[in-house]
């Protein structure tokens, strides 16, 4: 049995023996199959990766990649190969010595207003594609949903009546969050004539984001999406994703007085403390607003 089909196995085993959700179980395969690249790169075998190639690898990511990305990672791995030991595959656990990898807490970078606005009043073209479009980013931005849960939508999900859509989260939670007059708006020319039922056939789906061969948008999908919007508006891809989109819907509510509380059902979180990172945000633009504009901010 190959490395990669040692991973294959542990796929399977977090799918049926543990029922980890399936973008915990994505992201634990990315982070194994990226180390798998890598040590294929270094010419070494699994079975004699030592703790010193694994604390090498992770301080490469450290170069490229987030505090957050690192710790994932870490994890990852240390789930994976724990695992291979357990089932006698691997003599030894390369990462039992490797230590934590500390989370960085790292402020969420919003996205101005009116640079939001200006990519959002940008899309104006009346494509089934360019339809598509203006429905995912008012979605993103008006809802802050999650990249899977924007891609996991159905159409049965929305509810034009009372002006709400059912999300599914982490861990298959749902919630109901409203839908703003421009996020309606939108869905409905996408849903109309000339929109998604332009897009191809050829395998019916009740998803509501498809791709231009009439399959299910993907995670890729909307990323691509959006880079490609933002070069078409003049926006620097670098600061913008999925996820600033959900960290600039959040900020934004934050600082015109929603109450923090409202802001963590809408996104889903289970815990209000990972909500308050924003009222960081918030209180950081104040601070700033403050010390530029005040005459006595300087004593």
């Amino acid at each position: 049995m190959t490395e990669h089909q040692w991973l294959t196995e542990y796929v399977t085993w977090l799918t049926v023996e543990k029922g980890r959700s399936r973008a915990t179980i994505e992201s634990y395969e990315r982070d194994c199959r990226q180390f798998l690249q890598w040590l294929e790169q270094c010419e070494l075998a699994l079975a004699l990766v030592t703790t010193a190639d694994v604390e090498r690898f992770l301080q490469e990511l450290r170069r490229t990649k987030a505090p957050s990305s690192v710790s994932r990672a870490t994890s990852s791995l240390r789930g994976w190969t724990g695992y291979l030991v357990d089932e006698q595959l691997l003599a030894n656990d390369p990462m039992q010595r490797v230590a934590p990898s500390r989370r960085g807490r790292t402020l969420p970078r919003p996205l101005d207003e009116s640079v939001i606005m200006h990519l959002l009043d940008s899309l104006d073209d009346d494509s089934a594609v360019g339809l598509r479009d203006a429905a995912l980013l008012e979605l993103l931005y008006g809802t802050g949903a999650r990249v899977s849960e924007a891609t996991g939508l159905t159409i049965a999900d929305l509810d034009f009546d009372e002006g709400l859509l059912r999300v599914t989260g982490k861990g298959s939670k749902q919630r109901l969050v409203p839908m703003g007059r421009s996020l309606e708006r939108a869905l409905r020319l996408y849903l109309s004539p000339g929109g998604r039922s332009e897009f191809p056939h050829p395998r019916p789906t009740t998803r509501l984001f498809l791709n231009q061969r009439g399959g299910p948008l993907t995670r890729q999908g909307v990323d691509l999406i959006i880079n490609q919007r933002a070069l078409a508006a003049g926006i620097d891809r670098r600061t913008i994703s999925a996820h600033v989109f959900r960290h600039s819907c959040a900020t934004h509510m934050l600082a015109h007085g929603a109450d923090i509380r409202v802001v963590q059902e809408l996104l889903g979180h289970a815990s209000i403390a990972t909500t308050q990172r924003y009222t960081a945000v918030s209180i950081a633009s104040l601070q700033s607003a403050y010390v530029s504009a005040h005459p006595r901010a300087h004593g």
